[in-house]
């Protein structure tokens, strides 16, 4: 009974002691709300630790088929774009889907920031690609991350990464949308599967944030033909009122 009455503290920073030379002895823990920004901390340098490890035991070439995000201009400006001064945000570009990347995935997990014995593109290669991906800096990101994994060259990453986005047609609704709307996710999902023919819908996946529609995600064989999409990519966005504004 001493014992259990010696644990307690009115600040509630204590727990039950333990027995020090035949006493008891309160031992001091670390708050709770500063054991979760340590929980917080530890998660992300776990995370880092795997980015590093995946990097290190990934081989260029060694994935099952493409990922292929398409983003919608507005929700990243919104979110992101405006504050960093991406040109893609820039007043009068009226930008609706372009391409985030060209991801190489496997059937669980995915390989990136690859060790290649290809050559980086060039500042006048990535800026050819600002054209469908917002900026020639998103580019060189993409990449970087993700094209060194596929074991193509740069030029042969950029020129599958371009063929990839016009083997897709965005539905007629989106490129002509004047107003902002909110409307359940899945009816973005719909639209690209009736404006693609083969296209299925366990091939594709629809995120969102902050309320918003954020991208749409496409699995792809390596020859850029529609597959269905491994289960770590298929998340969909459940929301019933996302927004989606217009460019």
């Amino acid at each position: 009974a001493n014992l259990s009455r010696a644990g307690k503290t009115a600040a509630g920073l204590f727990r039950p002691p333990f027995l020090v030379f035949g006493e008891a002895s309160p031992v001091y823990t670390v708050p709770a709300g500063t054991r979760k920004e340590k929980m917080r901390l530890l998660a992300a340098l776990l995370l880092l630790l795997a980015t590093a490890l995946r990097a290190a035991n990934a081989q260029t070439g060694d994935f099952g088929y493409y990922v292929m995000a398409l983003s919608w201009s507005p929700t990243f400006c919104a979110l992101t774009g405006v504050r960093e001064g991406s040109k893609q945000c820039e007043d009068g570009s009226l930008r609706g889907f372009v391409l985030h990347g060209l991801w190489p995935q496997n059937e669980d997990g995915w390989p990136e920031f690859c060790r290649t014995s290809q050559t980086d593109p060039s500042r006048s290669a990535t800026a050819t690609m600002a054209d469908i991906m917002g900026s020639s800096g998103l580019a060189w990101h993409q990449w970087k991350k993700h094209g060194r994994c596929t074991g193509l060259s740069s030029d042969e990453y950029f020129n599958a990464s371009r063929n990839a986005f016009q083997s897709v047609r965005i539905p007629d609704v989106f490129r002509g949308l004047t107003t902002d709307v909110e409307l359940p996710a899945s009816v973005v999902e719909e639209a690209f599967i009736e404006a693609n023919p083969g296209m299925i819908a366990d091939g594709i996946t629809i995120t969102c944030d902050e309320e918003r529609i954020d991208e749409v995600r496409i699995c792809l064989t390596k020859d850029l033909q529609p597959r269905e999409c491994g289960s770590d990519v298929r998340r969909d966005c459940r929301m019933l009122d996302a927004l989606m504004e217009a460019p």
